[in-house]
Order: C-alpha cells, then sequence, then structure tokens
C-alpha cells in the first residue's frame, strides 16, 4: 500500500512541478500557463510539415499493423471464438439506450425550447454510453462493472475527472485543444467541466470488460512477441529520466515534444512499478501475453472515436490546434491523433489497477478482527 502511495506522490509531484519547473528555468512567465479558466493563446503552433507528418505515421503503422494482422489471424484461424451470451440485455440497458439516442438528437440539433441545456448534453450521454455498454457486458458473460463491482465502478468517477484534470493541466503548456462554447467564471468553469471528465475511466474500463468477453481478443494477443528486457530496472531508470526531462521541456519546445502529454504519464507510472519489482499493465509481455494491454489501449481508441463524432456537431465543443500533423481529419481529430488514445488507454488501465488494489487493501483491512 505504501509503495502505491508513493508512486502516486511521485507521478502528481511530476505532472505538476516539471513543466512548471522548466518554463521557470527558461525565464517564462508561469502566470500564463496557470491561467483558469485558460483564455489566452499563447503556443504558435507549427504550421503542417509533410517530413514530421510522415515521420508519425512510420511510428505509427507497425502499431496499427500489429493490432490488424493479429485480430485477422485470430479471426481466421478461430472464426468461431465468440461463443453464445450468457446472459440478457436487461431493462436498466434499454433505459441507456433511450436516453443515448435522446441525448445524441439533443447534442446534434438546436431546438429553441432546449438552448439553455444546450451545451450540457456531454454528461448525460456519455452516462448513457456507459450503462450501454455495461449492459452489453452483461448480456454477454452475465457480469459487468457496474453490477458486480459496484465500489469500484462508482469510485472510478471521482478518479476521473482527477485524472483528466491533470491532461488538462499538462495540455497548458502546449495548447494542442480549447474549447468552444459559452465562457464561465473560474467556479461554473470548475464543476461544468469536472462532470464530464469524471466518465473517462468509467467508460474506457466498462468498454475494455466488454472487449475481454470475446475470446478473439485473447486469441488474438495471448500468444504474441515477448518482450524481456535482460535488465528492467535499467531500462525504467532511462525511460523515467527520459519521460522527466521531456516533461521539464514540453513547455519550452511544445511543437516537438506535445505527443508527450500522452505517453509520458504511463512511462512514469510503469517505470516506477519495476523499479518496485511490481507488475503493470506491460508486465505481460515479457511473456509474450498482450491481452490486458491490447485491450486496454484498443478500447480508448473506440471510446476516442464516440468522443470525437459526438463532439463535432455539438454546440459546446474542443478544437484542435496540433503542430506539424494537423491534416486530414476524421471529424475534428487529425487521423494521426487518434494514435495517442492507444498509450492513453494504458494510463486508464494503470490507474484503474491503482484504484481496484486500494479497494481490494482497504477491504482486507476491514475484514481483519
Amino acid at each position: 500500500m505504501v509503495g502505491h502511495l508513493l508512486n502516486l506522490i511521485i507521478l502528481l509531484v511530476m505532472l505538476v512541478g516539471l513543466p512548471l519547473l522548466g518554463v521557470y528555468l527558461a525565464g517564462l512567465p508561469l502566470l500564463k500557463f496557470l491561467q483558469f479558466p485558460p483564455k489566452t493563446s499563447y503556443v504558435v503552433h507549427a504550421p503542417f510539415s509533410w517530413r514530421v507528418f510522415l515521420a508519425y505515421a512510420t511510428a505509427v503503422a507497425p502499431v496499427m499493423a500489429f493490432f490488424t494482422v493479429s485480430i485477422k489471424r485470430a479471426w481466421q484461424t478461430h472464426p468461431k471464438v465468440a461463443p453464445p451470451a450468457t446472459g440478457y440485455f436487461p431493462w436498466w440497458g434499454w433505459l441507456g439506450v433511450a436516453a443515448g439516442m435522446a441525448g445524441w438528437i439533443l447534442a446534434w440539433s438546436r431546438f429553441p425550447w432546449f438552448s439553455a441545456w444546450q451545451t450540457h448534453t456531454f454528461t448525460p450521454l456519455w452516462l448513457s454510453f456507459i450503462v450501454v455498454i455495461n449492459a452489453l457486458t452483461f448480456r454477454r458473460s452475465g457480469t459487468c462493472l457496474m453490477i458486480n463491482r459496484t465500489g469500484f465502478f462508482l469510485l472510478l468517477f471521482p478518479v476521473s475527472a482527477l485524472f483528466w484534470w491533470f491532461f488538462e493541466y499538462l495540455n497548458r503548456f502546449v495548447q494542442n485543444w480549447h474549447y468552444l462554447g459559452p465562457h464561465y467564471d473560474a467556479l461554473q468553469y470548475f464543476v461544468l467541466a469536472t462532470l464530464p471528465f469524471s466518465t473517462v475511466l468509467p467508460a474506457v474500463l466498462s468498454v475494455r470488460k466488454w472487449l475481454l468477453t470475446y475470446p478473439l481478443i485473447k486469441t488474438a494477443f495471448a500468444h504474441s512477441i515477448a518482450i524481456r528486457p535482460r535488465y528492467p530496472k535499467t531500462v525504467a531508470s532511462v525511460v523515467l529520466a527520459i519521460a522527466a526531462a521531456g516533461l521539464a521541456m514540453i513547455g519550452i519546445f511544445p511543437n516537438y515534444l506535445f505527443s508527450l502529454l500522452w505517453v509520458s504519464p504511463g512511462l512514469i507510472i510503469v517505470s516506477l512499478q519495476t523499479l518496485q519489482g511490481k507488475r503493470h499493465i506491460l508486465s505481460g509481455l515479457a511473456d509474450g501475453d498482450w491481452t490486458m494491454a491490447a485491450a486496454s489501449a484498443l478500447s480508448a481508441l473506440f471510446c476516442g472515436c464516440f468522443w470525437e463524432m459526438w463532439n463535432h456537431y455539438s454546440l459546446a465543443k474542443w478544437h484542435y490546434s496540433i503542430p506539424f500533423v494537423d491534416r486530414f481529419h476524421v471529424f475534428a481529430m487529425p487521423i494521426l491523433g487518434y494514435a495517442g488514445y492507444l498509450p492513453f488507454g494504458l494510463e486508464c488501465a494503470s490507474v484503474g489497477d491503482l484504484v481496484s488494489h486500494w479497494l481490494s487493501r482497504s477491504s482486507r483491512g476491514r475484514r481483519k478482527p
């Protein structure tokens, strides 16, 4: 328990402190990075570059090819790997479907009678999504997070809000996205933003639970390439140092280091867990078992497609400004931007594992005489 708490403290200090330390040492004014709500645009983003776009595409292509080939091979080898559902689609799932359809219509329409609430459709829409995904999981396996792990499921909401606020904070140093819509004071902005932020972890982890009900996922990734560093703690130390240096410079070179926003939290978590000899989201790779890592990454990508789709025609929305690769949009997101959801899924899984571990330790402590 102490080790997990220490990891959390180190992670928070690094995420908050290093970017500020970097811009302070560079002589940049700190207050502009701490403005709340953020209103000022102070990062000049580099224009589109074919050279950089192709470099990123070259890095992303093997990863996507791995997922695609693994799933295709599993399907061709074992085409009947999805057994019949063991449960049924529950009544509360149908309520989620109805609420989701209503929320979708209201989010993309502009009914005069709904104008006062038009900018607040994201949270109910995603709550409906979460309910439907849990219902689909229940239908597939007879269990789901919402029903069978209710305490864990509910705790994910406040943790998710805090979790995403850290990404909002890191975005201050690169300004890759900003929000369009009404202007609020600090308290209104905090409350109205925290509500949708709270749906991120429940959505991603519920989708992962659903994906894992399909044996195709395990068939595709359980016997894959083994990655077993000879000196894992040395590798972890180097990766931790690189992530720390990158965070310290992210505000100084935002056009070149913006992608660290998505990968640095995960690198820090995994590195710290490796140094302490604890299991982490990538531990299975040592035995060639990519099941949990792949399912986590794909679940965030799946959610990301819905996030971007529903954002596109909503009144209150976010807009991207990404250097070098801001072209070939799928909805508002440049196509290469979707690759960021893959490491983000691993980070969601890592945080979910920390919450689960904390709950299990607390439960064991309460059972002691």
